[in-house]
């Protein structure tokens, strides 16, 4: 085997560098020119092309995250967040997070869940959660991200190619200095691909799941959306008559033992300024 010299892996590391830096380049272009898919494989957006190997037609898609928030009024919040969790797990998706708030004479329950549903199972998922009581709101967001993966599978694949150039490199290596520089510039490069490779597992993540905000409120608790028609209106119009009814009682209640305790005070002062009158007026 010809002994490698260390000017020769220097020089060596430095086209590994350029390469690096070409290839992080390239998912810059144009929609016109090629950019990796997820699977490391080279495709055209938005094409299909067939796999060199078996002749498989694989269709490139975008990379889209979706967010969002549903509030719902229900009967029972801490019964129907079971039932949230239940619908979410049997779509295949998964809970982040649940907060649950029983009732208690100040404040009535509620409940708050994250959930992370499939992205292509969103649609019905929302249709069964829905189901649980009123919907008060809806709502959606989607993010294209897909120019930011496609740069991120560029960056892998040109980082993998170097990390593996940079290993047949070391096996060849003669000499501990050359050896350093190897592992050296190795070691730089590993660190940036596990790097990237977590964004991008992060990114698949946030693609394949979508994030949704479910909030659960007690009947009452959420005023009701405004009246469409004369016969909405009357009962919107009702109920708004009960809820101030009901809200003025509760004043009132609240207010009574107050007036009972100031009465009772008046009334003794009355009594004393009517005695010490009485007295003057019989002296």
């Amino acid at each position: 085997m010809k002994r490698i010299s260390l000017v020769a892996l220097a020089v060596a590391v430095l086209l590994l560098a350029g390469c690096t830096a070409q290839g992080a380049s390239t998912s810059d272009s144009g929609p016109g020119l090629s950019s990796s898919d997820s699977s490391g494989g080279i495709v055209a957006p938005d094409s299909a092309v067939k796999s060199g190997t078996t002749g498989e037609i694989m269709s490139s898609t975008r990379d889209v995250i979706t967010t969002g928030s549903v509030s719902i009024t229900v009967k029972d919040p801490i019964k129907s967040a079971q039932d949230a969790v239940m619908i979410t797990e049997q779509a295949g998706g998964r809970v982040d997070s649940r907060t649950e708030n029983p009732a208690t004479p100040n404040q009535p329950a509620s409940a708050n869940l994250t959930l992370r549903i499939p992205s292509d199972q969103l649609d019905h998922t929302l249709a069964e959660l829905k189901k649980l009581g009123t919907v008060n709101y809806v709502s959606l967001n989607a993010s294209d991200i897909t120019q930011q993966t496609q740069d991120l599978d560029a960056r892998i694949k040109s980082l993998t190619t170097s990390v593996d150039r940079l290993l047949a490199l070391m096996q060849q290596a003669t000499n501990t200095t050359d050896l350093i520089a190897i592992e050296g510039a190795l070691s730089a490069r590993q660190a940036e691909l596990e790097g990237l490779q977590s964004q991008r597992d992060y990114l698949s993540d946030q693609v394949d799941f979508s994030t949704i905000s479910l909030d659960l409120y007690s009947t009452g608790t959420v005023a009701p959306g405004s009246p469409d028609n004369f016969w909405t209106g009357i009962v919107a119009g009702w109920n708004a008559l009960v809820g101030a009814l009901g809200s003025a009682l509760i004043g009132i209640g609240f207010a009574l033992p107050w007036l009972i305790a100031l009465g009772a005070v008046a009334a003794i002062v009355f009594l004393i300024v009517w005695l010490s009158t009485r007295k003057r007026k019989a002296a």
